[in-house]
């Protein structure tokens, strides 16, 4: 029996997280304060110095068409692709962007990989890491081929087109010094801007796998994959990031780096991926502990870390803005982690490696939308609800509804998501942001999501269940998946 000095630890370590929260509402105001005090004394030079011009002449003409000048020769933002010059492109959110870029590919191979992997049981182990390394190199192939081209080339409210088939118009000209660069990106190459979004494209529907952990056959996940990947994904960050033609994209949904793109759109189609295959065998009869907390533990630092790029890397430039999400990346991640821990703590008597991990990933999934809108302030608030919330979806909600979400891909990551999603229209900065918000639209934005997936997955779910069959058989789940369907096994 629990005594009543360890009951009480946890609950003082959570009314002093609360505490702390309330305390930062005293300490981010001050800072915006001083941000918007330091914007009349940037501009006080510029009015001193343009002063003395009139001075030397009192037929001032020619230097009021001179500064006239350069208003009218700005030319216009470009609205789709274009090619430039090489020495326009801006080598140090180049190189932020080359970097961020291997950083996302991080979260999935190994990041992801090795998250899921130790969750598993044993037997299953190796399927799992073999899902996470499949669907990115299948991903790759299909994002070249048309991903990109429908994602972020403009064309309908839903749809991009084709222009950019197999990449057809993405140069690169070393003799003429010219390269084409996106219109969404216009300081970098829009080579590294199509391979930065790709890394998007392939953790999404990694993401999916650990709803249905332990019992789809594996060519029935590379078709389902393949399909969502085209069909769905790329549709849905045309229209949430496509910012010419998007649906919601043009309507000034706020969705810095995917809460709805990535993270509803990942745990919604988990979910369904759950309810069509039905439960694991054995569950809720049978131990389905966790084999390996270390390798779980490691990745989810490996995403923890990989993250950065994500956040950071979505303000396409090396500027105030990419260090603003890290920021709060960072602190809204260490905040629900605690929050999770100290809930489970609570409920269950004792803090998991397994809790505080997940409670990190929830936290990285909520400030995800966030990241480049909200300051401190936000990023509390966020971390809180994303562990406290996201704990419930895991354990208790699905407990009650009966639902096997293998390994909580649909209670971290579409719960996350939303919540993230939601409370950016809330704590959105204006002076971060440069935008205002509206909570209509990200909450249209969220249904959106919601409805396109979700019913998307189901009919591709169904087709290829007639089609060539999704779950494994009984016999073949009972051996493992190492075993009965990829001939290898971890000693």
């Amino acid at each position: 029996m629990r005594s009543k000095g360890n009951t009480m630890k946890p609950l003082l370590a959570l009314i002093a997280s609360v505490a702390i929260l309330i305390g930062a509402s005293g300490v981010s105001s001050p800072t915006l304060a001083q941000d918007k005090a330091a914007e009349p004394k940037a501009a006080a030079p510029a009015a001193t110095t343009a002063a003395p011009a009139p001075a030397p002449e009192a037929k001032a003409e020619p230097p009021k068409a001179d500064a006239a000048a350069p208003a009218t020769a700005a030319p216009p933002a470009p609205d789709k692709p274009v090619l430039i010059a090489a020495d326009k492109i801006n080598s140090g959110d180049t190189a932020w962007m080359l970097a961020s870029t291997a950083l996302v590919l991080l979260m999935t191979i190994p990041g992801l990989a090795l998250f899921y992997g130790g969750m598993v049981r044993k037997k299953n182990v190796l399927a799992t890491l073999m899902q996470s390394f499949a669907i990115t190199c299948l991903v790759t192939v299909l994002w070249v081929v048309a991903g990109y081209s429908i994602a972020f080339f403009p064309g309908s409210a839903f749809f991009g087109g084709f222009d950019r088939f197999m990449l057809n118009g993405m140069l690169f000209q070393k003799e003429a010094g010219k390269l084409t660069v996106s219109h969404l990106g216009t300081t970098i190459p829009e080579s590294v801007y199509m391979t930065f979004q790709m890394t998007f494209a392939i953790i999404t529907p990694a993401l999916i796998a650990g709803a249905f952990a332990d019992r789809m056959k594996f060519s029935a996940m590379l078709w389902f994959m393949g399909l969502w990947s085209l069909l769905i994904y790329s549709p849905i960050a045309h229209m949430m990031w496509e910012s010419t033609s998007g649906f919601w994209a043009t309507k000034g949904v706020l969705d810095f780096a995917g809460g709805t793109v990535v993270h509803i759109n990942a745990g919604i189609a988990g979910l369904v991926c759950a309810l069509v295959l039905g439960k694991r065998l054995g569950y809720g009869k049978e131990a389905m502990a966790p084999h390996n907390l270390t390798l779980t533990l490691i990745g989810a630092s490996l995403l923890w870390v990989g993250w950065f790029g994500f956040n950071a890397g979505s303000a396409v430039a090396a500027d105030g803005r990419a260090g603003m999400a890290m920021v709060v990346t960072q602190l809204a991640t260490a905040v629900a982690a605690l929050s999770w821990m100290f809930t489970e703590w609570l409920v269950k008597g004792k803090p998991s490696v397994l809790g505080i991990a997940s409670g990190a990933v929830a936290g990285l999934v909520a400030i995800t939308p966030a990241s480049g809108f909200v300051g401190v302030n936000g990023a509390f608030v966020i971390g809180i609800a994303a562990g406290v919330l996201c704990f419930f979806a895991a354990t208790t909600v699905k407990k009650a509804f009966g639902y096997d979400d293998s390994l909580d891909a649909f209670g971290v990551h579409c719960i996350g998501g939303i919540v993230g999603a939601m409370l950016t229209g809330v704590f959105n900065v204006k002076e971060i942001s440069g935008s205002d918000a509206d909570l209509l639209v990200q909450l249209g934005a969220v249904v959106t999501t919601l409805v396109v997936s979700g019913v998307g997955s189901f009919i591709i779910l169904k087709v290829i269940d007639m089609v060539i069959g999704l779950r494994v058989s009984e016999e073949e789940e009972r051996e493992g998946l190492d075993v009965s369907l990829h001939g290898e096994r971890v000693e």
